[in-house]
């Protein structure tokens, strides 16, 4: 009998007889031989869509294979334990037990607000130590720290070695005026040295003048005047020229602990004033060099500049980045050494009469260097000087 698949024995209702396996036609093998799949160890035959493929059709079975088949379960060894207790050892062997004993009473015993006391302990970090504390108990060790959130290896070294070492407010408030310092003045000097001061000249120069103002750290007037030098900014700047009239203006200078100069200067985006920019630099030079009298032989700078917007700010000055006239507080610093027990700048009774009457002859015009050249002085006594006293 002819069947769907091929030709059946008889006798049968199987593809197979008694006798042996069924054999189909060709037709029925390019038909039929993707419907046969191995499942169980056995062939099975069975119908596939008309146009389904034979490598359709294994695709199709392994990719069940896979999917049915128990994956492999690799087991996660995990290290974190280890690394841990090896870290810790380690911690306990960098400090003495002395230390330790320290720095385990500070986590021990110590509030939150006085953990904060610790740069590296403030925010989260002393609140976590103190949570952990009381949900814990006291640290038994140091390698116990680790075991509290925010606390690594590297960071727990660090806060230990920050409790054995406190920055004190001595230390941060030396270091915030160093910090002040190296903004207000160049090049830097040493702190000590600026303590020391006992008084100073304060030079500001201009195209066309030059003034100074000279004043113990009393803050008491002991100079102030100005000269003209229009003659620099006329011809080909000779280098010679400034040496001659810059020498001749500094032999009218009393002498000093520091000269201070102001550091200012146009802008290179500007090209029209490179002139100018090129007579401040020369100036600037020619003070460096005849007023440092013993730089080649100890290298000890005593001339100094000071930045300009430091003062300005200062005196609130500044507008943006543009900075005013300092005429009216000058005027004001006038009238109050003559109406005030304790004026914020004296000026000496012999020498006020001469100050005011200077003042009152050049109100009327942009003297500006005259100006600067005290409140320089003033700003740098009570900025870099008087700041620094402890």
């Amino acid at each position: 009998m002819a069947g769907r698949f091929g030709t059946k024995h008889a006798g049968t209702g199987s593809p197979w007889g008694k006798t042996g396996p069924w054999e189909p036609t060709a037709l029925t093998w390019r038909m039929n031989v993707p419907s046969l799949l191995l499942a169980g160890g056995r062939w099975r035959c069975f119908p596939l869509p008309l146009g389904y493929s034979l490598f359709q059709a294994l695709h199709n079975s392994c990719c069940r294979k896979e999917s049915t088949a128990p994956k492999k379960i690799i087991p996660h060894v995990d290290f974190s334990d280890e690394t841990a207790k090896e870290s810790g050892k380690t911690l306990d062997k960098l400090f003495s037990s002395e230390q330790q004993a320290s720095i385990l009473h500070v986590l021990n015993t110590a509030s939150n607000k006085e953990l904060e006391a610790f740069k590296l302990l403030r925010g989260k970090k002393s609140l976590n130590i103190v949570e952990h504390r009381e949900k814990f108990g006291p640290f038994p060790n140091l390698e116990s720290l680790m075991n509290v959130p925010l606390f690594q290896y590297k960071i727990t070294i660090q806060v230990c070695n920050s409790i054995l070492n406190p920055e004190t407010e001595g230390k941060k408030k030396k270091l915030q005026e160093s910090r002040l310092l190296r903004k207000l003045i160049k090049p830097e000097i040493g702190r000590e040295r600026v303590k020391a001061v006992n008084s100073i000249v304060s030079i500001v120069s201009g195209t066309r003048r030059i003034a100074w103002a000279h004043l113990d750290r009393k803050l008491a007037v002991l100079d102030w005047q100005q000269t003209e030098y229009c003659q620099l900014m006329k011809g080909s700047y000779l280098s010679s020229v400034y040496l001659e009239e810059i020498s001749s203006i500094i032999s009218k200078m009393p002498k000093a602990d520091f000269y201070v100069l102001e550091k200012t200067g146009p802008s290179f985006q500007n090209p029209s004033l490179f002139p100018v920019l090129l007579h401040f630099h020369m100036t600037e030079a020619m003070l460096y060099a005849l007023l440092n009298t013993t730089f080649a032989r100890d290298g000890r700078h005593q001339v100094l500049s000071v930045n300009r917007n430091a003062v300005g700010k200062h005196f609130e000055l500044m507008i943006g980045d543009t900075r005013t006239s300092g005429k009216e507080v000058v005027k004001q610093l006038l009238s109050e050494s003559v109406l005030r027990d304790e004026p914020r700048v004296f000026f000496p009774p012999e020498k006020i009469v001469r100050y005011r009457q200077m003042f009152s002859s050049t109100e009327h015009n942009r003297v500006e260097e005259l100006y600067d050249s005290l409140l320089q002085a003033i700003a740098f006594y009570e900025l870099a000087v008087l700041n620094t006293e402890s």
